[in-house]
């Protein structure tokens, strides 16, 4: 007996939905783009096929190709996130923003910024201070002229 396996038919559904979370986009996201409801946007992710003018359009909406979405392959994808972002010298990825580790301690920052308010302060005091003394002098100079 002989048993044959055939592949399983792409969901183009799925791979939208994939795709649209892998660029951290909502379903409200895509629907604003193409001008229709989330609902609308949400029946397309539940369907097996798309017609390929919607793929298009959806694509788009999303910044990439139909191809890109028609080729994703998510067991792939899914790999290449894990080793990308647990790898030996990687920083974690959260809803698509980068974690790096911080290159200076915050609180130097803040005393580098209080130190520099603190010496524009003292220079604003010795200029009012000037000011104060050459009016001191004009009003003089009237008194006496």
């Amino acid at each position: 007996m002989e048993h044959t396996t055939k592949p399983r038919p792409v969901n183009l559904g799925r791979k939208i939905r994939h795709m649209r979370e892998l660029l951290n986009f909502t379903q409200e996201d895509v629907a604003e783009k193409l001008g229709v409801s989330q609902q609308a946007v949400s029946l397309i992710e539940s369907n097996e096929t798309v017609d390929h003018d919607q793929l298009v359009k959806v694509a788009k909406a999303m910044g990439v190709s139909a191809d890109a979405i028609k080729h994703l392959e998510e067991d792939a994808t899914v790999y290449n996130i894990i080793t990308t972002n647990h790898g030996e010298h990687s920083h974690s990825a959260v809803n698509g923003l980068s974690n790096y580790n911080c290159t200076f301690n915050p609180l130097d920052k803040l005393m580098e910024v209080i130190e520099k308010n603190e010496k524009l302060y003292q220079a604003l005091l010795k200029e009012k201070d000037e000011k104060v003394a050459i009016l001191e002098r004009f009003l003089e100079e009237r008194k006496e002229g």
